[in-house]
């Protein structure tokens, strides 16, 4: 399938977290901290179209040097961002130490009931992309070695992409998850972007079509998948070399128990700097799922859902959405037959859903 090219929209609204939320350290930010810190000094740190974050740097009982990561948000939506975020990472964390910061904790201002936190490890971090070997070999041990808790797809709290919340409801079938969980994006997207004819349509053609023939494949006729943790929104803003170690590092994590392909979705823009030769990596350390032929599709449906949520994030901009079309066209036109001409076509039983 083919890989359209766009550059990154240009985001031209400010931030509406104030500054000031990170010019000191807020009572309950410290009370965070491990006990006895002693905070010597906060900075701003990186940059964030939807919050402010900042490095604190204490000094321990001990007597050593340590810094950590805050990250800032306000009201209903970031109080939701900070405590899936949390939540997110100490999944990840407690399955691959060396892969992840250690996250502290999340809570509320103690002077602003609005303002809401997450606090974690401050990991020092190169310019550069991770290893691409190093980092897909690490992300699928992580995969390999993660189950979830109620052998179904989902998470346990509400986790958001950006500032929209996904779909987490723990559910048995990946298809039906998935198609949930898209067509939630779908519904996203044209709250934000408006009605279109055309969109309508070629929604409603993947979500009757294009879903069950790629997802139906994966739990029928023999075959099966389980749910992986994966972290949700590995790209090149989300991933580094911790300078310390120079092993790979993920950060910024919107998890979900998922099929374990769906982790390299955001890997196939080539608007991104990580791109394609590490997903190629990660199938050298973990095995493409049966049928192996459809996994480029796949991956293309599952990007088509990352990038609706995309466009979802920048009202007026329509350069995702563009792109979007593009690909459900290409996607429904070739499997016009849906999952029931494929099944038929290849002498095994018909599977309804």
């Amino acid at each position: 399938m083919a890989i359209t090219v766009d550059p990154e929209p240009v985001w031209d609204q400010p931030n509406a977290v104030s500054e000031k939320w990170i010019e000191t350290v807020d009572e309950g930010v410290a009370a965070t901290l491990p006990k006895g810190s002693l905070v010597k000094g906060i900075v701003p740190h990186a940059f964030s179209y939807w919050t402010r974050t900042a490095k604190i740097k204490t000094e321990q009982a001990d007597g050593t040097l340590r810094s950590f990561f805050l990250k800032v948000t306000q009201h209903d939506v970031g109080k939701a961002m900070v405590s899936g975020e949390f939540e997110s990472m100490k999944a990840l964390h407690s399955i691959s130490q060396d892969l992840t910061p250690e996250p502290l904790g999340w809570g509320t201002f103690t002077q602003a009931d609005h303002v809401h936190f997450f606090l974690c490890e401050f990991v020092e971090m190169t310019d550069d992309l991770p290893d691409v070997e190093a980092s897909m070999k690490m992300l699928a041990e992580l995969h390999a070695n993660s189950s979830s808790p109620t052998g179904r797809y989902g998470f346990h709290i509400p986790t958001l992409q950006g500032t929209i919340p996904q779909f987490t409801e723990w559910t048995d079938s990946w298809e039906v998850f998935f198609t949930k969980s898209i067509n939630m994006v779908f519904e996203n997207e044209e709250r934000s972007q408006g009605s279109d004819e055309e969109v309508q349509r070629l929604c409603k053609e993947t979500l009757s079509k294009v879903v069950p023939r790629l997802l139906r494949p994966l739990e029928t006729g023999g075959r099966c998948i389980e749910p992986r943790l994966i972290h949700g929104d590995i790209w090149d803003g989300n991933t580094s070399t911790d300078v310390a170690t120079s092993l790979p590092v993920i950060y910024d994590a919107t998890c979900i128990y998922a099929h374990n392909e769906l982790e390299l979705a955001p890997l196939r823009p080539v608007r991104h700097r990580m791109g394609m030769q590490y997903v190629k990596a990660y199938f050298r350390n973990f095995p493409i799922s049966p049928p192996e032929e459809d996994q480029d599709d796949r991956n293309a449906l599952y990007c088509l859902r990352w990038d609706m949520n995309c466009s979802s994030l920048y009202p007026g901009n329509l350069r995702y959405r563009k792109l979007c079309v593009e690909v459900m066209k290409s996607l429904t036109e070739k499997y016009a037959d849906g999952y029931e001409g494929w099944a038929k076509a290849r002498g095994e039983e018909v599977v309804s859903r």
